[in-house]
């Protein structure tokens, strides 16, 4: 940690380490070569001829399969794991433990006890724990986030995510877990203060037999009244990545597949008349009028999304400040992953989870915090 401080205190290059040279690991790899902020270390995997091939013939980046020789490296201040989540737990306690800067790839962890678990470690330690939501850090979701704090859209009504594609069915995880984590992450981040979800409800379906579900759609009731909708499918022989954000006073519609105009504001939508306004005779037919206005595009910064996460990475730990998407985050991720499970495995009842504030004091909470509680059928 005294290696991690002092890169802080002196603007010196933060040394990091990337332990997965699979599907994410080279573009971590790449981000933070590139990046002034850091100095890439080490890449470990347990395949070195991967990671070797990952570098290329002439890196001076060090190769491991051994985790224990990156952790014992004073040069490294930091390590993000591009690994199953399966093993998440295990690589992320030791990398705090040795006294590392965590940042790990979405989700957080397999379970959310699991993730409970590095959370305190991070707190216990003063480390930071990010969690590698990417989406997150997209020009397009930064700017829905302002729009939505700003006020600009006014108060939060709905939020309708549809993320469908052909495939891939996975052997080891269903459509929800594989899916789902990016556009709950995006809720996450663009939520107005002091609102959250409340309860999740869930159904899946799995059609083709693949003996895990392949189709999902998960309804979130937020503590402001307002809704919230994902659909994550596998089956889709189209793909389509799109999230409508309405609002009181304006929406926006978010066409990832769109580079052109990836955002979309309309100065449209529903108002309702007070009763008082309106005379006794027009009542029934006039108390809803329709708002029909302009539609803008917002200019979006041209900027790969990972750099964004690297450089708030390299922020937080030089200020000490929580990531966007920190540990807390991630976690809460889980929770309504888990409560989504729990409600498809009993045919969509709506679970619960914990009020207003839920996981954000969970160094004095249970471990139960923020968990999937019983079904309110039960109650």
């Amino acid at each position: 940690m005294a290696g991690a401080q002092a890169a802080s205190r002196h603007g010196k290059p933060i040394g990091v380490a990337v332990v997965g040279a699979g599907y994410w690991g080279p573009n971590l790899v790449r981000n933070f070569a590139t990046s002034p902020e850091y100095l890439l270390t080490w890449l470990c995997d347990l395949d070195k001829s991967r990671a070797v091939r990952v570098l290329g013939p002439y890196s001076t980046v060090g190769v491991t399969d051994d985790l224990a020789t990156v952790l014992a490296d004073e040069r490294v201040h930091a390590v993000a794991v591009a690994t199953p989540a399966g093993t998440h737990l295990d690589i992320a306690l030791a990398a705090m433990r040795a006294g590392k800067h965590v940042l790990v790839e979405k989700p957080l962890a397999a379970t959310y006890a699991d993730g409970l678990r590095l959370v305190r470690e991070a707190e216990r330690a003063g480390l930071i724990l990010m969690c590698d939501h990417t989406f997150c850090y997209t020009p397009a979701v930064q700017k829905m986030r302002e729009m939505v704090h700003s006020g600009e859209l006014g108060d939060l009504h709905f939020f309708d995510s549809v993320r469908i594609n052909l495939g891939l069915v996975q052997a080891d995880t269903d459509v929800l877990w594989d899916l789902a984590p990016h556009d709950i992450s995006v809720l996450e981040a663009v939520l107005p203060p002091g609102v959250e979800a409340q309860s999740v409800a869930a159904h899946a379906a799995d059609p083709i037999g693949a003996g895990r579900p392949c189709v999902a759609f998960v309804t979130l009731q937020l503590t402001s009244g307002a809704i919230a909708h994902f659909h994550v499918n596998w089956l889709s022989p189209t793909k389509v990545r799109t999230t409508m954000i309405g609002g009181s006073k304006r929406a926006l519609l978010w066409d990832d597949l769109n580079p052109q105009q990836r955002v979309t504001v309309f100065d449209r939508g529903v108002d309702l008349i007070p009763a008082e306004e309106v005379g006794e005779k027009d009542r029934e037919t006039a108390l809803i009028s329709y708002r029909t206005g302009d539609l803008t595009s917002p200019a979006l910064a041209n900027r790969e999304a990972l750099a964004g996460v690297v450089q708030e990475f390299a922020d937080s730990i030089r200020t000490g400040r929580p990531p966007l998407t920190d540990g807390r985050s991630g976690l809460r991720v889980l929770a309504i992953l888990e409560a989504a499970s729990e409600s498809i495995a009993l045919d969509g009842i709506p679970m619960p989870l914990y009020g207003s504030g839920a996981g954000r004091d969970l160094h004095e909470q249970s471990h139960l915090a923020f968990q999937p509680r019983r079904a309110l059928a039960d109650r």
